[in-house]
């Protein structure tokens, strides 16, 4: 099968990924193997062919927003046949037992392992899976609108609960990629208003078209409170622009597998109440809530679609801030 690998980390300018044939996987014990269609490119892949995430071991397929359909099952699989459409998150497994498992945080187990990180992921014809981790797709999204929900929608949906948003809620969300523009959906279905903040001006058209309240860049005032904030791109300085429009007892939730460091702080930055929590992955049940809360809104992806050999060049794009909306590669 062809698959782009990863076989040393470096800056995506050297495009460090190979197109190349290797020998397809077979389904082990509890495990599916995917034909895959096609596979979401994330922020998270970038930091992991730049070395900021350090994959368990080289060479590596990553990817982890991915769409296929079932084409062999493993011993004891229960809930999937042949031909069933699946989803590969980033959650790839976790142990169960430990007390963040049974306590309903397996997003924090620590021993988590992670799709395109410690097993191989979905910029490949075909990857393999475990089947209790795999997530049922509603009909109303195609493949390559599925793909940027995997991610880019269930830790956006998990990232404005833990903002403490919830509806009728002023929000403001910070940057405006793939999470962002499902995030901000959610929140305009719910009646709320949003301020969105970022750089490009064809990003805050984009946010208003899909109903931003109000549009803008760090620094700037909306006109209205915010009680709760999202920021999205790793560059730590942002937290401290999301606490300076922040109203008293509010939330900014860092949305950021990884990030340069956050500024020192005045206290009177964070008094009043004010809160910085991390957003830490995804659960099954995050998956689960929000493709119901997707459907139920009517949700709309942007997609720009690529082919599998494009991976380097797509992920050059998205460290420049150059895709519009979510990026998907096309595999089958």
């Amino acid at each position: 099968m062809k698959a782009m690998l990863l076989k040393r980390c470096a800056d995506i300018s050297e495009h460090p990924l190979a197109l190349e044939e290797v020998e397809r996987p077979t389904p082990g014990h509890g495990q599916v193997l995917i034909e895959v269609s096609v596979c979401g490119v994330c922020h998270t892949d970038l930091h992991t062919v730049e070395g900021e995430l350090t994959p368990t071991e080289l060479p590596r397929i990553i990817g982890h927003q991915i769409v296929g359909r079932v084409a062999e099952t493993g011993e004891d699989v229960e809930g999937w046949k042949v031909g069933d459409r699946i989803g590969v998150p980033w959650l790839a497994s976790s142990c169960g037992r430990c007390r963040h498992c049974l306590g309903g945080n397996e997003n924090l187990c620590e021993r988590a392992r992670f799709t395109g990180l410690h097993v191989d992921g979905g910029y490949a014809e075909f990857t393999v899976a475990e089947a209790a981790y795999g997530t049922p797709l509603p009909s109303e999204f195609d493949d390559a609108h599925a793909a940027p929900l995997l991610c880019a929608g269930i830790i956006g949906f998990r990232s404005l609960r833990l903002s403490g948003y919830r509806k009728g809620k002023t929000l403001a969300l910070f940057g405006f990629g793939a999470s962002a523009h499902i995030a901000l959906q959610l929140a305009v279905a719910d009646g709320s208003r949003v301020a969105v903040y970022s750089r490009s001006e064809s990003h805050r058209r984009l946010a208003r078209e899909l109903g931003a309240s109000w549009c803008g860049e760090s620094g700037e005032q909306p006109p209205f409170p915010v009680e709760c904030a999202v920021t999205f791109a790793p560059v730590g300085s942002i937290v401290a622009d999301a606490l300076a429009i922040l109203d008293r007892g509010g939330t900014v939730a860092i949305n950021a597998v990884h990030m340069s460091a956050i500024p020192e702080l005045a206290y009177e930055a964070l008094y009043h109440e004010r809160t910085i929590r991390s957003v830490a992955n995804a659960t099954r049940r995050d998956a689960a809530e929000f493709f119901e809360a997707a459907a139920r809104a009517g949700l709309r992806t942007e997609v720009t679609e690529f082919g599998l050999e494009q991976a380097n060049e797509v992920l050059e794009r998205l460290k420049r801030s150059e895709v519009q909306g979510a990026a998907v590669l096309r595999v089958g």
